[in-house]
């Protein structure tokens, strides 16, 4: 660890790279606004906890070469590629369904009583593990952090720094938008709320099931 000064600038590099990524709003970001705004705060933050442990996931795989691999083998990330494409595509016939039922009093009455924390947790995993941006951004925040010939303390640094703040940032997002203010605007434009996310998910789907 004596030497962290040498390899401190690549690793606030890599954290200032995955920032970038996390403000530009992605799948993970809209799908944790609906589940955070129809669902609640506590559904919101295990869904973001989800997400958090993918991002951990992704990135120790990462950091042990297998993604790589993943992206030499077309075959392998063809797989990866149809999993987040269809799965994206059930996520916008949820949102597109909610989009044209009658809205209810309470925004969230449709989805009966909240589900169990394991429910929304492996919702936000899933999605994280089958998304192939995600696994090119990893490949590209290891690449920015770890210079060549580095200890592998240092990717370790990389990897649970970048692990934490995915989470963190993602719980803070659950809870913004489950907010008394933010869920009221929900109320009054939960149809197109719902629409628009139907729509985007839809396309990101699309874009993924027939991308080369």
């Amino acid at each position: 660890m004596t030497e962290l000064h040498l390899y401190l600038p690549g690793i606030l590099l890599a954290y200032a790279a995955l920032l970038v990524g996390l403000i530009s709003p992605g799948p993970a970001f809209m799908a944790l606004m609906g589940v955070s705004l129809g669902e609640g705060r506590r559904a919101g933050r295990y869904f973001a906890l989800g997400i958090g442990s993918g991002s951990f996931c992704i990135g120790a795989i990462t950091l042990s070469g297998l993604s790589a691999l993943l992206v030499a083998y077309a075959d392998a990330m063809f797989a990866i590629r149809i999993a987040g494409g269809c799965y994206l595509l059930w996520m916008a016939f949820k949102a597109l369904r909610s989009a044209f039922r009658p809205a209810p009093a309470d925004a969230r009455a449709e989805n009966g009583p909240l589900r169990a924390p394991a429910h929304y947790f492996s919702r936000g995993l899933a999605l994280h593990l089958t998304n192939p941006k995600a696994i090119l951004t990893w490949i590209a925040i290891i690449s920015i952090g770890l210079q060549p010939g580095a200890p592998l303390w240092v990717g370790l640094i990389i990897v649970a720094g970048c692990g934490a703040i995915s989470t963190v940032i993602h719980l803070f997002y659950a809870t913004a938008f489950s907010t008394r203010p933010v869920i009221a605007v929900y109320r009054r434009m939960a149809r197109w709320i719902n629409g628009f996310l139907g729509v985007f998910f839809a396309a990101i789907g699309v874009k993924l099931l027939f991308s080369r």
